[in-house]
């Protein structure tokens, strides 16, 4: 897995399926936090603000001395992608992507749970309700007919309920599950469609606790037969601890969820 893959995950896991609609008043909600990463391609500290505004979502991911980009459209059922380097934006159809992973994932066999575990810390001035998350999905990688492959996505999550933003933010995230709709790296979720199923279901739990999560040790681990075992055993598994550092609630510009002017728009398939 590779840094870009991180960029994504952030975007969800940071306070991460694009989200139809809903008859409610959203108020604008930006969320900063600090992201510490450990795997293969992963390494060091970084920094993550995600801003959503109604139905859209941005978030952009600090890598070294590059901003790098998302801006997801419900409305438009799209994903951009872009960085502060390039005059380039991707553009992914979030709807179709959503529609390939199904055919990979095989959702009644998936396992999850998600149960307080009667502690509580302080985070950012907050108190935090403590609970253990654990999500496994069976899928195949290269398609319908490809190679079996088990992803489990576990940890400890620290809720802060009552927190700013928090009946946006559930909102946003829990209409976005019930849609199916995957906010991650369109690359990384076709070529790994169970851990992008995952990881939704994984925001969904959250999102039905009635807070924002504060802090979150990720760690994901894939394990499969034959070759595949040795290989992901060798790989190792995946970490990333999320923290945040701020919620704010103050009003947004609509221009943060639009493409930047003069960047030539690249439509992905």
């Amino acid at each position: 897995m590779k840094r870009h893959l991180l960029v994504a995950l952030v975007a969800l896991v940071a306070p991460l399926a694009p989200v139809a609609p809903v008859a409610l008043a959203f108020a604008d909600v930006t969320i900063k936090s600090n992201i510490v990463g450990k795997g293969v391609g992963m390494g060091g500290a970084m920094t993550s603000v995600t801003y959503l505004k109604g139905a859209k979502m941005r978030n952009e991911m600090v890598v070294g001395d590059t901003t790098r980009v998302s801006i997801f459209d419900a409305e438009a059922k799209k994903m951009y992608a872009f960085d502060t380097k390039t005059k380039e934006v991707e553009v992914f159809d979030m709807q179709k992507l959503s529609d390939d992973i199904a055919k990979s994932v095989q959702v009644n066999d998936m396992k999850t749970s998600f149960k307080a575990n009667g502690q509580t810390k302080q985070i950012a001035g907050k108190e935090a309700t403590g609970y253990d998350m654990e999500v496994s999905i069976p899928s195949t990688m290269g398609g319908e007919k490809g190679m079996k492959v088990i992803v489990g996505v576990a940890g400890p999550v620290w809720i802060v309920k009552g927190a700013p933003g928090t009946q946006d933010y559930m909102s946003f995230y829990k209409n976005a599950a019930e849609k199916g709709w995957l906010f991650t790296d369109p690359r990384q979720a076709a070529a790994q469609p169970g851990q992008a199923k995952a990881m939704a279901e994984m925001y969904r739990q959250m999102a039905a606790t009635g807070g924002i999560p504060y802090e979150q040790e990720m760690t994901i681990k894939l394990t499969g037969d034959g070759q595949l075992a040795a290989a992901f055993a060798k790989m190792g598994n995946i970490s990333m601890t999320t923290t945040v550092t701020s919620i704010d609630t103050g009003v947004l510009a609509a221009s943060l969820f639009t493409v930047p002017e003069g960047y030539k728009l690249k439509e992905r398939k």
